[in-house]
Parts: structure tokens; sequence; C-alpha cells
């Protein structure tokens, strides 16, 4: 069972990786926000692509589910922590981290 200290303390372990406020929720973004966590602990919404959004959903439905709007058919995915193990946890933040990072940008001439 996974709780709100180890997704805070996993995510800081990642290279660049920030904490802030985020509305009523905590942040944690390198070049992008890529999972804020709910004030009282219980869920995070990861960003993921919507091909690994219906991935999760589809294999651990008790745990993942979309986002119930705009921001979920973006990706945007809720995970009730208690119903992920910490390896669980760490691969999705691991995978949203890997979204988040910055991309070199093209040149213009590209």
């Amino acid at each position: 069972m996974a709780t709100s200290a180890d997704l805070r303390r996993i995510a800081l372990s990642l290279s660049g990786t920030t904490e802030a406020p985020h509305f009523d929720r905590a942040a944690f973004k390198v070049a992008r926000i890529y999972v804020t966590l709910a004030a009282d602990g219980k869920t995070a919404n990861f960003k993921f692509t919507p091909d690994e959004q219906e991935l999760k959903c589809l294999t651990a439905p008790e745990a993942f589910a979309p986002v119930p709007n705009a921001w979920g058919k973006q990706g945007w995915t809720t995970a009730t922590l208690a119903k992920l193990t910490s390896g669980e946890l760490k691969s999705a933040l691991e995978t949203a981290w890997r979204h988040a990072l910055s991309k070199p940008r093209k040149s213009k001439r590209d």
C-alpha cells in the first residue's frame, strides 16, 4: 500500500523535480507538472499519454481512473494511492516524469 509520503519521497528523488502548491494540491514538476497530490493525501493525478492511461485503467481499474473532464482526455489519470504497491507508484511516477522533461526545441530550419 503506497502513501502520500511515498509519493513525495519518490517524486523528489527524480532528477530536477520540485514541489509547489497548485490550487488545493501539491504539484511535482520538472519542466512541466507531471503529478499532483490531493490535499487529503489519498489520491494523485498523473500525466500519462492517452495510451498509457488506457492501459493503466484496464490492468488496474481499482487503482486508476481517467480524470472526469477534458483533462482526462489528455491523459491525466487519478490513482488511489492505497491501491498501489510502492513499485507500482514508482513506475507511474517515472513514466509521468519522463513526459515532463524538457524536449529539445527544433530549429527554424527543421
